[in-house]
């Protein structure tokens, strides 16, 4: 997910990886994130059965290559890795504060109360649209060492682990638009095409 959010910054629960990077840009990141037409970003991602240290080294890579792309949201599928792997930081310009990982997550509950907000994604760079959400959730996961975690979510960090969390499932934040019309042009201005839209209902 791409970093237009920051306002939205209130979140619930605590989940912070004892994985961390620099949170620097680099000159040639680790992986590649596939953009909107690529086919690796509609495959369904697998259940990571074991977490160990390959795992932990493709975290590092994600987070790497999402501070690169100056984003606060990244999912495996977007980078090629059909695995149920999600990084998240949503306080990017603070070093010292880990990131958080979520493994195979899952949500338990989610409010009735919806939510719009403008979203934006490094698979669709320079595009922003709204979306609705449920306004909070409560996840499932396995954290960094393979230790099971619930955390609620709400505000920016809810919403970004439901953006990214589509990904797993090869949905993309634009599949949920509703203003067809704005984000055909908005997709056309960005050297994208509708086509590759697959809509559901929010």
């Amino acid at each position: 997910m791409s970093r237009s959010f920051a306002q939205l910054a209130r979140h619930a629960g605590k989940a912070k990886a004892s994985i961390l990077v620099e949170k620097e840009p680099l000159e040639s990141p680790p992986l590649e994130i596939h953009t909107l037409g690529d086919n690796q970003l509609r495959k369904s991602a697998k259940r990571i059965s074991k977490v160990d240290e390959s795992v932990r080294e493709v975290v590092r890579d994600m987070l790497r290559s999402m501070y690169t792309a100056k984003g606060i949201g990244l999912a495996a599928p977007q980078v090629g890795i059909q695995q149920q792997l999600l990084v998240i930081d949503i306080e990017h310009e603070t070093p010292s504060t880990p990131p958080i990982v979520l493994i195979n997550p899952e949500i338990i509950t989610s409010s009735a109360t919806l939510e719009t907000y403008e979203e934006g994604c490094l698979s669709i760079p320079g595009v922003y649209l709204d979306v609705v959400r449920p306004a909070s959730i409560k996840v499932s996961f396995r954290d960094e060492m393979g230790r099971p975690r619930k955390m609620n979510a709400d505000g920016l960090l809810g919403r970004v682990i439901q953006h990214e969390m589509d990904h797993l499932k090869g949905v993309l934040f634009v599949d949920r638009v509703t203003d067809k019309d704005g984000l055909t042009k908005e997709l056309d201005d960005h050297g994208f095409s509708a086509q590759h839209v697959t809509p559901i209902s929010a």
